[in-house]
């Protein structure tokens, strides 16, 4: 049997032959020059987010590192409720033995240095304090990073 240029099997499909096949019967698919186009716009459009997902990021951990210092100094304000005193140290307001008597479950980790080594503020030498009056009565960052705002991490 001689089959046209274009004809249909016994089974239903189309037979082109090859003078004819790329015009009517075209293969399902993408070009090469398709892909190049939208792997060209996916390129584009990440560069175009990448630097807001850096800056989104630095925001997060700034709010983090807002949210510990502000559970810190709590802590340490109801530690002087309490004492009517300062903490000697930071580790002062967790309690391993009873939990309950603690201020802090732990101290938290700075989200920029990922440890807890957080700069303390004490009285000491300040005029007219008595003896043992003294203690850590604020925290700043250790950190020597520049917020987004233009202020330094550990002046916060």
């Amino acid at each position: 049997m001689q089959m046209k240029p274009c004809d249909t099997h016994p089974d239903g499909q189309a037979v082109c032959s090859r003078h004819n096949r790329g015009r009517k019967y075209r293969q399902a698919g993408f070009t090469l020059v398709e892909l190049l186009i939208v792997l060209a716009i996916i390129g584009i459009l990440a560069a175009v987010a990448q630097p807001n997902l850096r800056r989104s990021i630095i925001r997060a951990r700034e709010a983090v590192l807002l949210e510990d210092l502000y559970q810190i100094r709590d802590a340490i304000d109801q530690y002087y409720a309490d004492n009517g005193k300062y903490p000697d140290e930071l580790s002062a307001m967790i309690s391993e033995e009873e939990r309950s008597k603690s201020y802090l479950r732990e101290i938290p980790k700075d989200p920029f240095t990922g440890e807890a080594d957080w700069i303390t503020v004490t009285l000491e030498g300040e005029e007219g304090l008595e003896e043992g009056e003294g203690g850590v009565f604020d925290v700043h960052s250790a950190s020597e990073l520049v917020a987004l705002d233009g202020t330094p991490y550990n002046s916060w």
